[in-house]
């Protein structure tokens, strides 16, 4: 929404119901900042922004904008308990313009009240006149970033922190005929896979007026990152030297024949990734390492057990380290570890469990999941289809677990405690046994 992310909690789920892309009304209320008043006994919805009301019915067509009735293409739906209604009529009725790009499934949201108004003939960020110089090209090798111009241009560069990360601004600069791919919000990623301590390159039209291009390079493990820029005729180059931890896992060769069943434990977050921060300003990764090891005590004794872990301290391995190691290892369990947490409602408590659409994943989170329950004595918030990366992208039976809500004064209590954690360690240990017959 209005060129930043919005980063929805992890139960929350966004779907496609008969074209229509279909939001949670907690995202309206949370992310969108409408007012949501919701009747349980007549099954309708009413959210307001400022003079503008919509009333929305569960099941039905037949809405009310102001006093007037309208029909949506698809009705408001209770899926796993949550109200869902469409994202295009709502923001629409509110005054947002609305763009879909199909080929990454993304929803842009842009606030008509605060967009600036530009020469439709110039819209897409190309050939504006007031522009001083046009970016055409942006590569990224040997650790250097280097940008094709073809006017002059005053960088701006600053390094920012959590996550760590080099800020690139031109300010008075646009997009021209550039040779990477942009997306209809005018955005764009470079393939950094073979820099380990480079996590992510990105680039955009941050402004339109006046306009500036912001290139960002997400740093990886980074414990130190020095750099010097020069300009070279048409090409502004800067130098990254980057001192980093060096933590990419080192792959664990499984026993070949000896049966011996390959688990690996991840525990989320970590180093430069603090994950959520607790009611009492702990962060997560701390807690998922801390269970995480306590899980790794006791799969280490059996002797059927080949037991690998993703991250052995305070360091980040990214999700798609991660999810290339327990691929290589060609492993038979992959678990991930993580906390809960929505802080805008300190409320909200229990246990869950994903998996990721195939039935052998679905198998292994029902198991461990009702293990956990027990052994954490929270509300079931059961278990969910997820489309989350860690779990996506292994091509083994795959769980990540929400064990309780580090936003909630008592889960975070439970949670911290060594007796709690060995329970729940012991719990997932089981629960990995019984799934693997062990």
């Amino acid at each position: 929404m209005d060129g930043e992310e919005l980063v929805l909690p992890s139960d929350v789920q966004v779907t496609i119901i008969n074209k229509n892309v279909m939001i949670p009304i907690r995202v309206v209320a949370e992310n969108l900042k409408f007012k949501v008043d919701w009747n349980q006994q007549a099954r309708t919805v009413k959210i307001q922004q400022d003079q503008q009301t919509i009333s929305l019915t569960v099941d039905q067509k037949q809405a009310m904008v102001a006093d007037k009735q309208v029909t949506l293409n698809t009705a408001p739906q209770i899926l796993n308990k949550t109200l869902v209604v469409p994202i295009r009529f709502v923001s629409e009725q509110m005054g947002l313009k609305v763009r879909w790009n199909n080929q990454d499934k993304i929803v842009y949201l842009t606030n008509t009240s605060k967009e600036p108004a530009i020469d439709p003939g110039k819209s897409s960020g190309k050939g504006d006149s007031t522009s001083t110089a046009q970016v055409t090209d942006i590569q990224f090798a040997n650790n250097q970033l280097v940008l094709s111009t073809d006017g002059a241009v005053q960088p701006i560069v600053t390094t920012l922190k959590y996550p760590d990360r080099l800020v690139v601004d031109l300010p008075g600069a646009t997009f021209g005929d550039i040779s990477q791919p942009l997306d209809q919000g005018l955005n764009g990623k470079l393939d950094v896979s073979g820099y380990p301590n480079v996590t992510e390159v990105r680039y955009s039209l941050f402004k339109r007026e006046p306009a500036q291009v912001r290139i960002v390079v997400e740093l990886n493990n980074v414990k130190n990152v020095q750099y010097s820029h020069n300009l070279i005729a048409d090409k502004l180059i800067i130098d990254l030297n980057v001192a980093g931890d060096n933590v990419t896992p080192a792959p664990v060769t499984p026993v070949g024949d000896s049966g011996r069943k390959v688990v690996v434990i991840d525990p989320g977050h970590g180093g430069s990734d603090p994950g959520t921060i607790s009611i009492t300003n702990k962060p997560e990764k701390e807690y998922n390492l801390a269970l995480a090891h306590k899980v790794q005590a006791l799969l280490l004794n059996e002797p059927n057990i080949e037991l690998v872990m993703t991250r052995e301290g305070d360091t980040y391995p990214t999700r798609p380290e991660r999810v290339q190691l327990a691929n290589q290892l060609n492993a038979d369990v992959f678990v991930s570890i993580h906390g809960n947490s929505v802080k805008s409602a300190p409320q909200a408590t229990g246990t869950e469990t994903y998996y990721y659409q195939r039935s052998n994943s679905k198998e292994l989170a029902t198991i461990i999941h009702q293990r956990l329950l027990k052994a954490m004595g929270l509300r079931d918030r059961g278990v969910k289809n997820g489309n989350l990366e860690v779990i996506r992208d292994t091509t083994m039976p795959a769980v990540l677990l929400e064990v309780g809500f580090l936003s909630n004064v008592l889960d975070e209590e439970l949670m911290s405690s060594d007796d709690v954690q060995m329970r729940a360690a012991q719990a997932i240990a089981d629960g990995i046994k019984e799934y693997l017959g062990l």
